[in-house]
């Protein structure tokens, strides 16, 4: 899985290894996935850690085929990674954008693209995509992050229609307000505007979303492709 140093990555990946698989998390720097590691000492599962700029087609597409040449399979793929430049449109630069589609939406095409090779041979595959309900509703400011969000939906669509025959699935977990370091740097105020939004009237945690990821990945999901799972607290209803 991709981006799991922090926040939702890291939840999902500690998540995955308490329920006994073998897990390959990637970051930009080995040091940022040390107390991933760490925490993951005494799971059931196991933690493996790389480390590559996903934004990299290259390296990304060599260090997926390295997984599965050195794991001998590779049956889940969750694509996590993601940054934001957020601006307004009149203000926002050509750099922004493509580098906010190059990290959310095409790093998800490059990895797909390697990853279902490998789960075709063994004729089984859970993919998850980690979107946003930006990609639904779009967010003032974020428009580089929501066109990648909604593109991610539609190529997640589309692949699940390519792979279904081959036991493969493709999903989407959007979440809305989450808990994270980077909902914590948005300040009292943005957040007492953004609440009234939210039926339930609270953020959710990253164990929220990695217990949607968990489900779309398991055997009880097995009939479920092409699907949205919104995981917002009732915000884009």
């Amino acid at each position: 899985m991709t981006g799991a140093s922090r926040g939702i990555g890291r939840a999902i990946a500690l998540r995955a290894v308490r329920d006994g698989r073998r897990v390959v998390g990637v970051a930009r720097t080995l040091e940022s996935l040390e107390a991933v590691a760490a925490e993951s000492k005494g799971a059931s599962g196991s933690f493996h850690a790389k480390a590559c700029d996903v934004g990299d087609g290259a390296a990304l597409t060599a260090l997926v085929e390295g997984v599965n040449s050195e794991f001998g399979r590779l049956d889940i793929l969750v694509n996590n990674a993601g940054i934001t430049r957020d601006g307004l449109v009149l203000r926002m630069s050509d750099e922004d954008w493509d580098d906010v589609l190059r990290v959310n939406l095409t790093s998800a095409f490059v990895s797909c693209r390697t990853a279902t090779r490998a789960m075709m041979r063994g004729k089984f595959g859970r993919i998850v995509n980690i979107g946003s309900v930006s990609g639904i509703m779009g967010n003032a400011g974020q428009s580089n992050y929501a066109a990648a969000k909604a593109g991610l939906i539609g190529f997640t669509k589309s692949i699940a229609r390519e792979f279904a025959s081959k036991g493969i699935t493709a999903n989407v977990v959007a979440p809305g307000f989450i808990e994270t370091d980077m909902t914590g740097a948005l300040g009292p105020a943005i957040k007492e505007a953004v609440l009234p939004q939210i039926p339930m009237r609270r953020f959710g945690s990253s164990e929220d979303i990695a217990g949607a990821v968990a489900y779309l990945a398991s055997e009880e999901a097995a009939y479920i492709t092409g699907q949205v799972l919104v995981v917002d607290g009732g915000m884009a209803m």
